[in-house]
C-alpha cells in the first residue's frame, strides 16, 4: 500500500477516534495521574511485575553479563506484546489511515518521512522497543523504504524515548543541569532532528552521487 493509496482511503471518525486515544496512551501525559486518567496511560496499563523481596523483582540484583541481559529482555515482552495488540486494534478502525492524513504535514517537512510513520513517532517519545517494532514493521510491509526508515531510526536513536527517560533521570538531572525538565526535553528533541537532518542530507547526496555514477556506467 503506498502512501499515495493511504492518502486516497476516506478516513471515518472511528479513525480519528482511535488514532487520538493511541497518541494519548503513548504520549505519555497522563504518566503522573493517580486517578482514572492513569487508564490512559501506556506504561500505567503495563503494570509492573511483583517483588520478590523488597525492591527486587525476578530479574534479581546485581546480575551481570548475557544471562542478566536476557532476564532484561524477558521484561520487554509483555509491554511489546500489549503495543502490538493495541496497534493491530487501531489499524483495524482506520487509525493508520487518520495517521497518515495528519501527520503527514508534519514528518515531511521536518524529517522528509511519510505520516504513516506518525503513531511510531508518537510512540518513541515513551518507548524505544516499541517505536523501533512499529518501524520494523512497517518497513516489511513497505509502506516506507529502506531510507525512510534510515532517518527515523537516526531520530529514535539519540535520546532514546526522550519523555520516559529524561522524567525517569530527573533527580539526578536536575541536581546538574540548570534547566528545568521541561527545556531539556525541547533541547533533546531538537538535536534528535538535527542528527536525523543530517543523515537525511547525506542520503540524498549519496543517492545522488550513486544515481549519477549508474548513468556514467
Amino acid at each position: 500500500m503506498s502512501n499515495q493509496n493511504n492518502q486516497e482511503i476516506k478516513v471515518t471518525w472511528k479513525g480519528y477516534l482511535s488514532l487520538a486515544i493511541l497518541v494519548i496512551l503513548f504520549s505519555g501525559i497522563f504518566s503522573s495521574a493517580d486517578n482514572f486518567l492513569a487508564a490512559f496511560d501506556f506504561s500505567k496499563l503495563c503494570g509492573s511485575f511483583g517483588q520478590i523481596v523488597e525492591g527486587v523483582t525476578f530479574t534479581g540484583k546485581g546480575g551481570t553479563g548475557a544471562k542478566d541481559g536476557f532476564l532484561t529482555a524477558l521484561t520487554l515482552i509483555p509491554a511489546v506484546c500489549f503495543a502490538l495488540g493495541i496497534i493491530d486494534v487501531v489499524e483495524y478502525y482506520g487509525g493508520m489511515e487518520a495517521a497518515a492524513k495528519i501527520f503527514n504535514p508534519l514528518l515531511k517537512p521536518i524529517l522528509g518521512i511519510p505520516g504513516i510513520i506518525g503513531i511510531a513517532f508518537v510512540s518513541s517519545f515513551t518507548s524505544s522497543d516499541v517505536a523501533a517494532v512499529m518501524t520494523r514493521d512497517l518497513y516489511d510491509q513497505g509502506l516506507i523504504t529502506d531510507d525512510q526508515r534510515t532517518i527515523f531510526i537516526s531520530y529514535q536513536y539519540a535520546a532514546s524515548a526522550v519523555v520516559l527517560n529524561t522524567i525517569n533521570l530527573m533527580a539526578p538531572l536536575l541536581a546538574i543541569a540548570p534547566l528545568a525538565i521541561g527545556p531539556i526535553i525541547v533541547v533533546q528533541f531538537f538535536c534528535k532532528l538535527i542528527g536525523a537532518n543530517i543523515v537525511r542530507i547525506y542520503l540524498k547526496f549519496f543517492n545522488k552521487k550513486q544515481n549519477l555514477n549508474e548513468g556514467v556506467a
